[in-house]
């Protein structure tokens, strides 16, 4: 009873008192039981703390217990007064950043390609090596020991001076590690008379690890058998990797003073076994370096070996001519090769949308080709253009019907003989097809996925047995948007000076006033780089009054007022006479009277000049390269436009308030020493026939006898005010003709026109 009564009691307290229980005896356990001594000097001091560092192994040394040790570094923390010294203004470091990012994150190009060729070679092989490689390849250099004064040209050659092998190939991997070692990852060294399969060796590599030593070829033992390890046979090519180099770097003088060799790859080889301790390989992780030795006098066409159609690189060629053989055959074979890819992808994409939620409609016709355009409205429905073999129904004109000529015709020809040989491969050997006649063909270009036909073909049918009959066919046909690439452009800037010159004749004399305002606001005020110069145009009679009544003193006098308001600013004229106000007789006087480097802008007195368009000018004016022919924005005729209203103060590029003129030809940006060029190339037509150069103005002079790029497309900063233009029966019929078109369809748009039509048939009906 007694002892029941105690448990109750000892209960509740109960936990504390094992919890205090177990608290004494952790402390117990963590106190260091090792005796020290109260007096020690330094040294002994230092020896006793080592030991019981290493017998605590990790346990609390307790605070009561302090050593002399304390006592001397006690003083480290009393607290002490820090004089306040103020901190001197450094002048900041200017940071240098790197020119592209790829340089500032150390992003490096996958492949360098180096070919060794010779004087002897290098005109003939190492021009066949270039042409068949380099389209395909970012950096191909040419590494000769001596060469002639003259390089061929697009091939950058690095000249060693001395035609001992050893030592070009010494200066060859010297010069790629102090060139070269910090911008590519691998590099690949062949002989010239080596054909290169140059996308085989970009697949191969984009596919190795850039942090390995690897060296990786065709791997030959050395000649006497002595040595121990492979070297890569120089024929065949061989891969480096960056790794690899970058540890040869210290040793590389030493290879060419301690290895004596006669072959250079021999040489390279047992350097890099001797210093890097690397072999040569020709498998790596599953990947395989193939290559095949051509026989002598043999045909690529011929060769049926795996081996060979599946090779890197092949050795020996012996001349050009094999090179580009071996060249067309291997592009016929990765062509083969792409397209059974496309098939095969073709299918799995139409197995895959059987079980799509929306069936096969998901799978946009054809394949693997962007969807067709959506119009979102009715004005962006995209038109469809009737045709048949022999004429189309819609013309650039603007007439109805014209006849199928040109590239239109070549194009509707090579559409149906596509067509025909389409159809009969999905129907033969049962039928065999055989065209009468296109009876209906429409065709539209779509933007996002290119031109679209829709052909009605009268076919005659013929089965096995001989039997014929005419049928109908309906048949889509896409000719796709080729891959886009972006073609690289010289570097132009935007602070060359633009000599704009405007022709002036009797009729545009009114409208000078107008153009100067708005030209001396854009362009005298600003202090924009450029020059005006007015020419004017005076016919025989006029030229002979020039003393008594010159029709142009008024734009003289307005000349004089804007050079007097202006002081820094002169404009000169230049005054010609002519029946013929042809373009290109316009420049060859003003052409002589600048120098070739001068840039010149062909004005018109109702364009209003601004800034935006000049430096547009100069950026799509490239010397030797491109001119530029923009396409103004022209107005409507306020009358028409603004019928019954008061039109506004600045008229906005907007459909309803004019349209780009794709008739006009008149404005062109284009640099003296073009002209110069292009004139002399139509000087042989000229001297034939002189009427030549009324016939043709300087946009159909550069497209006919200049190689630049003509450069055309519309320019909403290149505003021209409506004004009915007098077209000249005396130019050609092309030129006449554009004149009169640009007049018919500046008049306003077409509702305009229409609205102004119902309402005069409203009136004489009331």
């Amino acid at each position: 009873m007694r002892f029941s009564m105690f448990i109750s009691l000892l209960r509740p307290i109960g936990p504390v008192i094992v919890g205090i229980s177990l608290g004494f005896t952790l402390s117990l356990l963590s106190v260091n039981w090792v005796e020290e001594s109260c007096v020690l000097d330094a040294k002994s001091s230092g020896e006793l703390h080592l030991v019981q560092d290493v017998n605590l192994k990790g346990a609390r040394k307790p605070n009561s217990i302090s050593t002399a040790n304390d006592w001397e570094h006690r003083e480290d923390f009393e607290p002490r007064i820090v004089p306040y010294k103020p901190v001197q203004q450094s002048q900041p470091k200017k940071l240098f950043r790197a020119k592209y990012i790829s340089t500032e994150l150390g992003i490096r190009e996958r492949l360098f390609v180096g070919v060794l060729t010779s004087k002897n070679t290098i005109n003939t092989l190492g021009v066949a090596v270039n042409r068949t490689i380099s389209h395909h390849l970012d950096t191909v250099v040419f590494f000769t020991g001596t060469r002639n004064r003259k390089v061929p040209h697009g091939m950058f050659v690095v000249t060693h001076g001395d035609e001992r092998l050893i030592w070009n190939m010494f200066q060859t991997i010297k010069y790629i590690l102090e060139h070269y070692i910090n911008e590519y990852d691998w590099f690949y060294l062949v002989q010239d008379d080596t054909y290169t399969e140059a996308d085989r060796v970009k697949a191969l590599v984009g596919h190795l690890s850039m942090d390995q030593e690897l060296y990786m070829g065709s791997p030959e033992e050395f000649i006497g058998g002595e040595m121990e390890g492979r070297y890569c046979y120089g024929g065949f090519g061989y891969l480096l990797s960056r790794t690899l180099l970058l540890r040869l770097k210290p040793f590389l003088e030493n290879c060419r003073n301690d290895i004596q060799s006669s072959r250079p790859d021999e040489w390279l080889g047992r350097c890099l076994i001797d210093y890097a301790n690397t072999n040569c390989v020709d498998e790596h992780e599953g990947l395989q370096y193939d290559h095949y030795e051509l026989g002598k006098n043999a045909d690529p066409s011929t060769e049926e070996n795996v081996q060979f159609k599946n090779a890197l690189t092949v050795h020996p060629v012996s001349d050009p001519e094999q090179m580009y053989r071996l060249h067309r055959h291997f592009t016929e074979i990765e062509l083969r090769r792409t397209y059974d890819e496309i098939t095969k992808l073709q299918a799995e994409i139409k197995n895959v949308s059987k079980v799509a939620f929306d069936g096969n409609r998901s799978s946009q016709w054809p394949v693997g080709i962007s969807p067709p355009f959506e119009p979102k409205s009715r004005f962006e429905v995209l038109r469809w253009d009737y045709f048949t073999e022999e004429q189309i129904y819609s013309c650039i004109d603007g007439s109805p019907k014209c006849e199928l000529r040109g590239v239109d015709r070549l194009d509707v020809a090579d559409v149906i003989d596509v067509a025909m040989g389409e159809l009969n491969k999905k129907y033969k050997p049962v039928l065999h097809l055989k065209k009468q006649h296109l009876v209906n063909g429409y065709r539209r270009f779509d933007p996002t996925r290119g031109m679209e036909y829709t052909l009605d073909l009268q076919l005659e049918v013929v089965n096995q047995k001989g039997r014929s009959r005419s049928i109908t066919k309906r048949v889509h046909l896409v000719r796709p948007l080729s891959r886009i690439e972006i073609i690289p452009m010289p570097y132009v800037t935007e602070a060359t000076r633009i000599h704009i010159i405007l022709p002036l004749n009797l009729q545009g004399r009114n409208y000078v006033n107008h153009f100067l305002e708005v030209f001396a606001s854009n362009a005298f005020e600003t202090s924009e780089n450029t020059i005006l110069t007015f020419l004017f145009i005076y016919d025989p009679l006029e030229a002979q009054q020039v003393n008594q009544n010159d029709i142009f003193a008024g734009v003289k006098a307005q000349i004089n007022a804007y050079e007097h308001k202006y002081p820094t600013v002169k404009i000169p004229w230049i005054s010609v006479k002519t029946e013929t106000p042809s373009q290109i007789k316009f420049m060859d006087i003003i052409s002589k009277k600048h120098p070739v480097d001068t840039l010149f802008f062909i004005a018109n007195v109702n364009t209003n000049v601004n800034a935006e368009f000049l430096n547009r000018c100069r950026m799509n004016s490239i010397n030797n390269w491109q001119v530029f022919f923009p396409i103004h924005f022209q107005d409507y005729n306020p009358d028409l436009a603004y019928h019954n209203t008061q039109p506004p103060a600045t008229i906005d590029v907007v459909k309803d308030a004019g349209l780009f003129d794709r008739s006009s030809f008149e404005e062109a940006c284009f640099y003296n020493s073009d002209y110069m060029t292009t004139r002399t190339h139509m000087a042989a037509d000229v001297q034939e026939n002189e009427e030549i150069l009324e016939t043709l103005d300087i946009y159909d002079m550069f497209v006919k006898y200049s190689v630049l790029h003509v450069f055309r497309a519309v320019e909403p900063a290149l505003h021209q005010q409506y004004r009915y233009q007098a077209c000249n029966p005396r130019l050609s019929e092309d030129i006449y003709h554009r004149c009169v078109q640009s007049n018919l369809v500046s008049m306003g748009s077409r509702s305009q026109l229409a609205m102004l039509l119902f309402e005069q048939e409203q009136g004489n009906s009331t």
